[in-house]
């Protein structure tokens, strides 16, 4: 099992597909990567030699902000948005969808399980 930026990459699948396993890194970007190292698309990470995954980690580490330093750099710009209380940054804070959705059905992935209210009926 090939171990790129802290992820263990499944061995059975394509290459393209499987960097997609890094969080950081979706379908352009692994396709981006395996056509400048020169790695043909149907190959499998099973059949990469060790030098070959040694080019890859280097271009990862090289040109991508992947993993923990991603998360990271998410989660210190919601705080920025957070401490300067502006509208987006008060959203967070409450829980609610921040990018213009409609609440009033909907966005129980942001608000969470419907909470019943006492004396709705009629």
């Amino acid at each position: 099992m090939a171990r790129i930026a802290g992820v263990n990459i499944p061995t059975n699948k394509r290459v393209e597909i499987a960097l997609t396993y890094i969080h950081g890194i979706g379908r352009t970007t692994a396709k981006k990567i395996a056509a400048d190292l020169g790695i043909a698309p149907e190959r499998r990470v099973q059949d990469l030699t060790d030098q070959e995954v040694l080019h890859i980690r280097e271009a990862i580490d090289r040109d991508q902000t992947v993993e923990g330093d991603l998360r990271r750099q998410t989660a210190m710009n919601i705080k920025r948005l957070m401490d300067l209380a502006c509208y987006r940054g008060l959203r967070h804070r409450k829980g609610l969808p921040v990018r213009g959705q409609r609440t009033h059905t909907n966005a129980r992935t942001r608000k969470g399980k419907a909470k019943p209210i006492a004396g709705k009926k009629k």
